[in-house]
C-alpha cells in the first residue's frame, strides 16, 4: 500500500474544501437550515408528531441524509472528473499507484467532507430542536456507510461523465427526487397501501429509515433490512469500480 500517494491525493482534495468553505460547507448548511425552518414551521404547525416524535425533530435525519447523499456524490464525481477534464488523470494512472489506492484517496476525501458537513448540520439542527440519539453507534455506522456508498457512486459518475452537464444530471434529476420521495419529511406509513408498496422500491427509503431509527428507535423498515440494503449498494459500487479499472472504461481512451 503506497500510503504516501494516498495521503498526497487525499490532502490535495481536502485542501480544495478549505479554499472554498462558502461553497463546500456554509452553502449546504444554510440551505439545509432553510429547509428545516420552512418545513418545520409550515408543516410542523399542522403535524405536531410523527410516530410519537415531534415533527421538527423527525425531519432532522432526513435533512442530514439529503445533504450527505448529494454532497457525497457531488464531491466524489467532481474530484475524479476534473483530473479527466484537465488531463492530469494520466499522470495518476501512470504513477506507481494502484486502483485501490486511487479510489481510497478520492473516495476517502469525498466521504470525509460529507461526514464533516453532516456533523455540522446535526449540530445546527440541535439549536432548533432538542435531539436525543438513542443508538449513537448505529448513527455513526449509517453515517459512514452512506457517505462511503454515495462517494463511490459519485466516483462512478465522475468517470462516466463526458461533460459538466452529465456530471450534474444524476444528482439533480435522480438522487434528489428519490431522497425527497424516500421519507425525508414524512413516514411512508402515512401513505396509502399502494404508494407505500411503491416507496419500498426506492433504495433511499432504507437508508433514511435506518438512520432515523438510530435517532428515535423507530423506523418505517426493520433496521436489519436497512443495513442489508446499504451493504448491497456498497458492494455494487465496488464491483462496478473494479470493472472500470479492469477495462479502463473512459479512463484509458
Amino acid at each position: 500500500m503506497n500510503l504516501h500517494a494516498v495521503r498526497a491525493i487525499y490532502l490535495f482534495e481536502m485542501a480544495r474544501t478549505w479554499r472554498t468553505l462558502m461553497q463546500s460547507i456554509f452553502s449546504p448548511v444554510i440551505s439545509t437550515s432553510l429547509y428545516f425552518v420552512v418545513f418545520g414551521s409550515a408543516i410542523g404547525s399542522r403535524i405536531t408528531e410523527v410516530n410519537g416524535v415531534p415533527y421538527g425533530a423527525f425531519i432532522v435525519p432526513g435533512l442530514i441524509m439529503l445533504s450527505l447523499m448529494t454532497e457525497s456524490v457531488s464531491n466524489a464525481s467532481f474530484g475524479i472528473y476534473f483530473p479527466k477534464f484537465t488531463g492530469t488523470i494520466y499522470e495518476v494512472l501512470s504513477a506507481p499507484v494502484s486502483a485501490t489506492e486511487v479510489v481510497l484517496a478520492y473516495v476517502g476525501a469525498a466521504a470525509s467532507k460529507s461526514i464533516i458537513l453532516g456533523t455540522i448540520i446535526l449540530a445546527t439542527a440541535s439549536l432548533f430542536v432538542p435531539l436525543h440519539i438513542e443508538h449513537p453507534l448505529w448513527l455513526v455506522l449509517f453515517l459512514l456507510l452512506t457517505a462511503l456508498s454515495f462517494s463511490l457512486f459519485g466516483f462512478i459518475i465522475g468517470i462516466w461523465a463526458n461533460g459538466f452537464e452529465q456530471l450534474q444530471f444524476i444528482p439533480m434529476l435522480i438522487i434528489t427526487p428519490l431522497t425527497f420521495l424516500g421519507g425525508s419529511f414524512y413516514s411512508i406509513d402515512m401513505l396509502p397501501d399502494f404508494w407505500r408498496t411503491v416507496s419500498l422500491f426506492n433504495p433511499v427509503v432504507y437508508l433514511i429509515s435506518g438512520f432515523r431509527w438510530s435517532f428515535f428507535g423507530a423506523a418505517d423498515v426493520d433496521v436489519a433490512i436497512s443495513l442489508g440494503m446499504t451493504l448491497v449498494f456498497l458492494a455494487a459500487d465496488l464491483i462496478i469500480i473494479g470493472w472500470i479499472f479492469k477495462t479502463g472504461y473512459r479512463l484509458k481512451n
